[in-house]
């Protein structure tokens, strides 16, 4: 079987990479990546993966990278995807986005293959959820709060065209908040993570800096959440279909920050900082993932105190 990743250097598409090398040795895995792209997610694998540069946001790039690869599995992973990012750059949000993933739907077309296509959607497409429209479904309105989520429900509905349209087999994940070890330090719980460990460190003074508190997120594993992604294009998810991929329970970023300074034992003091407040924010994201399990028989295996720990673990083997 031969897999392709787009985005395979990141934060998720590493961890899937690793998924893969350990649960199905016999897959030959490709990945994407640009020239500037940051190494260290894969530097423990990197000899045992073949990494393709590629532009996705050029047409002609991705056709090449189809053609050498005439992959039987693709997961969609590139993307923007830090939500405040896309306050301050939304043109390149959309465009990276929503034409990456034209381009490799049309590099697809043009190949006239057939291949199994995981893209990489987002809970944060929900947006404005009301209270009693929680646990989140797949049929809840689409009610995005940020260009970021926009340009997710852009690829999302782009992915439901593409199945109806011209028979390509495509399964839309909605992933809700996924963390673990190598979360970008602009993600609030790795940030609070690395603070917290420089603090340890007596890098900085014992002072957390935080934005809204009072966001309520579904966290899952990354480790679970790739696992999830290969059993969404194992041939039980119905192509053009959507997949609420989470934990189903939810927690007050305020619960995340005291359980990471209370794994730490540290005092601190926290600190609102107002750069880390967004126009608008989504105040809940709860959701139900009863589909996605009665397809695959997915369920989360690794409590999120472990995926907390992992985090802090992490930053202390990163921070000098």
């Amino acid at each position: 079987m031969r897999v392709l990743i787009t985005g395979v250097t990141g934060f998720a598409g590493s961890h899937l990479a690793e998924f893969i090398l350990a649960e199905h040795p016999d897959a030959e895995i490709f990945g994407t990546m640009r020239w500037r792209s940051r190494m260290e997610n894969i530097r423990d694998i990197e000899s045992q993966i073949q990494l393709l540069e590629c532009d996705l946001r050029d047409l002609s790039s991705t056709k090449q990278v189809m053609e050498r690869v005439d992959p039987d599995r693709i997961f969609h992973l590139a993307a923007q995807s830090f939500v405040p990012s896309s306050w301050n750059a939304p043109a390149e949000s959309l465009t990276t986005n929503i034409i990456g993933q034209l381009n490799v739907f049309e590099a697809v077309r043009a190949m006239k293959t057939d291949p199994w296509i995981q893209i990489a959607c987002s809970s944060e497409e929900y947006g404005m959820v009301y209270e009693n429209e929680l646990p989140i479904k797949e049929t809840n309105p689409l009610r995005p709060l940020s260009p970021y989520a926009v340009s997710k429900v852009g690829q999302d509905y782009l992915g439901y065209q593409y199945c109806q349209s011209f028979g390509l087999k495509i399964i839309r994940t909605r992933g809700f908040n996924h963390d673990g070890p190598r979360r970008g330090d602009v993600f609030v719980s790795s940030n609070f993570a690395k603070q917290i460990v420089m603090i340890e460190k007596g890098k900085k003074p014992p002072v957390m800096y935080v934005g809204n508190l009072e966001a309520r997120r579904d966290f899952t594993d990354v480790r679970d959440m790739v696992r999830g992604y290969w059993l969404s294009l194992d041939g039980n998810c119905v192509p053009g279909e959507a997949y609420n991929l989470c934990s189903g329970t939810d927690y007050r970023i305020q619960d995340v920050l005291d359980q990471l300074i209370e794994m730490s034992g540290q005092k601190v003091e926290v600190r609102e900082d107002p750069e880390r407040l967004r126009p608008s924010d989504v105040p809940v994201l709860l959701g139900d993932a009863s589909k996605f399990k009665a397809a695959t028989g997915w369920e989360p295996t690794i409590p999120y105190e472990q995926t907390l720990k992992d985090m802090l673990d992490y930053w202390r083997a990163e921070v000098p």
